[in-house]
């Protein structure tokens, strides 16, 4: 019964899909509204297929990347169509929405980097063929699914300081660990308790792999061509890599690898892996930075305090500065930020710390000059600092980067797993290959 009332649902859905063509010959039906997956309760047409691809092959040929066969691109990228529609279903089925004000914002700052007005952007996308509503739905599309990861992934993951010790422990004893490789990756995907039929397969599939690679096939081609990875239509690319990024199965790889190598087939888990190492670079220099150490004045504006009445205010307490009064004094009594009742002070800053607005005039203040007026989306500023120095920030920074890196590779490993649970968890039926 629940496998009739699934074909009868579809077959609906697909009458559904042709009402609006009952002038046009079946045939035609077929090529524009073909159902090429049923993903749960909704289907993924021909149409959607063809525009996904004509995307994506615009990319690569953008790139410079070869394409693979058209058999094997379609196939890919209808993957990639099913897990984006599995996510983007849980997404919804959870109430994670991206309203039109922050979808608008996007759109606009995606302008403003294409140096656009929003008119101009619209145009150029026309010209391109791409329709304004199309392409906010992509937007849409684009925002969810990193929400829904760092909701259901990137938030989870967690780096304990016994984790940065470690590796910091590890780096220092390996001059190794130091290195950062530029990589890229091919996946020939098993499953984790795969039969003899499968691993037959799968090695296969790799000896096809090898083949192409020797006979001089370049791998950004082979990846699109034959890779299981999420970033196989990217050519696999990894970009670069720090030593504790990288599972331990490449790094022994790796080391032994000149630039331009491919490795020999390396089986885990998930499959088999292929490994290009594209570039490699080292090296464990100081990190020497300029610190200021400034204080300020904060007047927040809100519904109460309006940007009028808040540029008066700070007008006010800059003249009672240029009078004499002291600037702690002044801050304890206006200031409206948690550094009021330490007379405002700041600390030592570092570059990047404070928004740009404040550090661009804060770094054109000399010691002991007190700014004008400064405008940021907290309010109104004024600052003053006090004295700068140089501070070697490597063990700072070498903490931060290895939280950074053990992040992200914990994160990507999270990810991946997850995007598969949800992908086993599904009723997906291809028809890719179906023939009306």
């Amino acid at each position: 019964m629940r496998n009739f009332i699934k074909n009868l649902f579809f077959t609906c859905a697909t009458l559904f899909l042709t009402i609006g063509n009952l002038n046009v010959s079946a045939a035609e039906v077929v090529q524009l509204d073909r159902i090429v997956a049923v993903v749960d309760q909704t289907v993924i047409t021909e149409q959607e297929l063809e525009s996904r691809i004509a995307t994506v092959t615009a990319q690569l040929q953008k790139q410079g990347t070869e394409l693979p066969p058209e058999n094997i691109l379609r196939k890919q990228i209808l993957e990639r169509l099913i897990s984006d529609t599995l996510q983007l279903q849980y997404a919804a089925q959870t109430g994670l929405k991206v309203d039109d004000n922050q979808l608008d914002k996007t759109i606009e700052r995606i302008a403003e980097q294409n140096k656009m007005t929003l008119t101009e952007f619209g145009e150029t996308l026309s010209k391109e063929g791409i329709s304004m509503r199309k392409f906010r739905t992509d937007i849409r599309s684009e925002i969810t699914l990193a929400r829904l990861r760092e909701r259901e992934v990137d938030s989870r993951v967690n780096v304990s300081e016994s984790e940065i010790d470690n590796f910091l422990t590890t780096q220092a004893s390996s001059n190794e660990n130091k290195d950062e490789f530029e990589i890229s990756h091919i996946l020939i995907r098993t499953p984790e308790e795969g039969s003899t039929e499968e691993i037959q397969k799968a090695k296969a599939k790799v000896d096809e792999v090898i083949k192409a690679l020797q006979a001089g096939t370049s791998f950004a081609k082979v990846s699109a061509s034959f890779s299981d990875a999420p970033n196989a239509l990217e050519g696999g690319s990894l970009g670069w890599k720090g030593a504790s990024q990288i599972p331990a199965l490449f790094l022994d790889a790796l080391k032994t690898m000149q630039v331009g190598d491919i490795s020999p087939a390396l089986r885990s888990p998930n499959g088999f892996h292929i490994l290009k190492l594209t570039n490699k670079r080292g090296g464990n220099s100081p990190l020497v930075i300029e610190q200021t150490h400034a204080r300020h004045i904060l007047i927040k504006l809100s519904e109460v305090m309006s940007e009028k009445d808040g540029k008066q205010k700070i007008d006010g307490i800059k003249e009672r500065l240029d009078n004499g009064e002291k600037f702690e004094v002044l801050a304890r009594q206006f200031s409206e930020d948690g550094t009021a009742s330490n007379g405002g002070d700041l600390g030592w800053v570092n570059p990047g710390d404070t928004v740009p607005q404040f550090e661009k005039a804060m770094n054109e203040l000399k010691d002991g000059q007190i700014s004008e007026p400064v405008r940021t989306p907290f309010g109104w500023h004024i600052i003053q600092v006090l004295e700068r120095r140089k501070q070697d920030m490597s063990k700072e920074s070498a903490r931060l980067k290895a939280r950074q890196e053990i992040r992200a590779r914990k994160a990507d490993e999270a990810y991946q797993d997850w995007v598969r649970e949800l992908r086993d968890r599904a009723y997906v039926e291809l028809r890719l290959d179906d023939k009306f």
